[in-house]
């Protein structure tokens, strides 16, 4: 039978679910289960594409083309697994079905209502996704952590708590448990940690119909014992289902601080699940991780110019995958974020100190990143932080928007065409260096992108990109992106040495930019950074922290592999189930 775990959460949103619903997978996939992983967003919204990246944090592009929230990546990444559109559920998505089917006069006769017919929806598509493979071996999942978004209590998330209330009993007791998220605060008047909150949380949880077995209170500082004990007594747990989260170094560690507690032990005899005892080898990877990534002392800088810096989220896998590269080479990462209207002239004339600041940070940083955006606002301040890359040898990888920003500026700077742009800013240019795709629909905003995984062909023996793939003929990568490079004007970039090294299939469309003459300027049409993985850094980003570091030359003369985790590949596969992971050491790169 399928095991599910449901985790909800109380008191705040954004309290960390997404981190706990994957450490908990991560050290039960660990014990040798498969798991599969669902997000639950009780928005309307059908999927995340058309959100701003303030909203809820940057949209997540899945391998068959789904937008999704972004605690998706963390599933992906802590789980090492691969998820599709509908491993994302949203109310959207589920009155969407529900619509449709009584236009199709599925419930002929019937008053269409949220119980039933909304909450016996939910369970079906949970049960229908929970079974779909999402390892490399194709084997059915065992165990389905499920993700409640929002806080228990709202108002839109009623009809999926009411579909878990029934579902309990539909799958029995000893195939349903429920985690709960709440946070213990700690005024700093007192100093004292405050369980009150908690109680009121876990108290309207039950007043739903949900009985919480875990509660993983989030603090700032370890839960005193008088605190566990008290929390135990009003919520209706046992000390032991009273679990502490409480922040730390690295987010590798919080697997390792659930499994300390015994939470895979609780949830073997909860479950009834039949888990090896002995010890978890793939969690030695994660304490080797997190002590590797406390100990680093070498500095590496990265600017991050894009226009909403001011949210972190809004990047969380570019930095996901800057931190992955950065530990693959032992270096301690430090993003500058930089908004690129700051770096605008027009910022010079207005807040000259901004102005200022913003370039002292972009010239003082080791390696420069503009990532994928869409719009006008702040598209000339990524150009001159382009231009300036380019013209001071400063390591330089552009992402989607940023990789088109670079053929725009090359365009202006070098070709001389001054009103070079993309028409999605300049409709009217008179050098269209980037257009809009034939397909693209200006009719309808949502889901009319390229998006997905696609095939990118390298049209070169000698690129820098292709070598970091380890020689790879061609690559499959993510892509989201509406315009692409003009395919009509690219022999007047290929002459004064600006390189269109990576094609797609039918090579109409330039995937991989790369400049002679340069340690590292690169621009990728697709998102690698959705691939990247804590053990196997995506390869445009390795590039970019190595020629950063000043080490990609010598890394490259040694005849660099895909990815530093080859280093260990005999011993360590893969990390579905079963791989031997006893012996793990995880790589220094070496360029001695």
């Amino acid at each position: 039978m399928m095991k599910y775990i449901l985790v909800t959460g109380g008191v705040i949103s954004g309290i960390g679910k997404g981190i706990i619903a994957s450490s908990v997978g991560t050290i039960l996939k660990s014990c040798g289960l498969h798991v599969t992983a669902i997000k639950i967003d009780p928005y309307i919204n059908i999927d995340a594409g058309t959100f701003s990246p303030y909203e809820h944090g940057e949209v997540f592009v899945l391998d068959d083309g789904g937008e999704v929230d972004l605690d998706l990546g963390n599933y992906e990444r802590f789980l090492d697994i691969r998820l599709t559109r509908d491993n994302n559920l949203t109310t959207g998505k589920i009155y969407q079905s529900v619509i449709n089917k009584e236009r199709r006069g599925d419930y002929l006769g019937k008053t269409v209502q949220v119980v039933p017919h909304i909450t016996d929806a939910i369970q079906e598509w949970v049960v229908k996704q929970a079974s779909v493979p999402v390892d490399d071996d194709d084997v059915e999942p065992q165990v389905c952590v499920i993700e409640l978004g929002g806080t228990v209590g709202d108002i839109e998330s009623m009809p999926f708590i009411e579909a878990f209330r029934q579902f309990q009993f539909k799958v029995k007791r000893e195939n349903f448990c429920n985690i709960h998220v709440s946070l213990i605060p700690q005024p700093s008047a007192t100093g004292e940690q405050k369980t009150k909150p908690t109680q009121n949380s876990v108290r309207e949880l039950r007043g739903l119909g949900l009985s919480p077995d875990l509660i993983m209170c989030r603090c700032s500082t370890a839960l005193e014992n008088s605190v566990k004990e008290k929390i135990s007594m009003f919520c209706h747990v046992e000390p032991e289902q009273v679990i502490c989260v409480h922040d730390v170094s690295s987010i590798y560690r919080v697997p390792l601080l659930l499994e300390d507690q015994g939470v895979v032990s609780y949830l073997s005899r909860r479950l009834n699940m039949p888990i090896e005892t002995r010890p978890r080898k793939m969690l030695t990877k994660w304490k080797e991780m997190s002590d590797r990534s406390d100990r680093l002392l070498e500095h590496c800088s990265i600017a991050l110019v894009g226009k909403y810096t001011k949210f972190s989220d809004s990047y969380a896998s570019v930095i996901k995958a800057l931190e992955h590269s950065a530990l693959a080479i032992s270096h301690k990462l430090e993003v500058k974020y930089i908004d690129s209207a700051s770096l605008e002239p027009d910022t010079l004339q207005e807040e000259p100190v901004k102005y200022h600041e913003a370039w002292q940070k972009l010239c003082s940083a080791d390696g420069i990143l503009v990532p994928g955006g869409f719009g006008v606002r702040g598209t000339e301040g990524k150009i001159h932080a382009i231009s300036w890359a380019r013209k001071q040898k400063k390591p330089f990888l552009g992402v989607c928007l940023g990789m088109q920003l670079s053929v725009c500026e090359f365009a202006r700077n070098v070709l001389g065409w001054k009103d070079a742009n993309s028409t999605e800013f300049d409709p009217d240019s008179k050098h269209p260096v980037v257009i809009d795709m034939p397909e693209h629909n200006p009719g309808q905003m949502g889901g009319t992108m390229r998006l997905g995984k696609r095939r990118t062909i390298f049209k070169t023996n000698n690129s820098i990109l292709r070598k970091l793939y380890g020689d790879a003929e061609f690559v499959d990568e993510r892509h989201r992106h509406r315009f692409e490079v003009n395919p009509e004007l690219k022999s007047h970039f290929e002459e004064k040495g600006f390189h269109f090294v990576g094609q797609d299939v039918e090579g109409e469309r330039m995937e991989v930019v790369e400049l002679d003459d340069h340690p590292y300027f690169v621009g990728v049409q697709y998102h690698p950074e959705f691939t990247s993985r804590p053990i196997n850094p995506s390869p445009p980003y390795l590039g970019l922290l190595l020629a950063a570091a000043g080490k990609l030359q010598s890394y490259l003369q040694k005849g660099c592999r895909l990815s530093p985790r080859d280093t260990y590949s005999d011993r360590s596969g893969s990390s579905t189930p079963d791989s031997e992971i006893s012996e793990l050491k995880l790589p220094t790169i070496s360029t001695d």
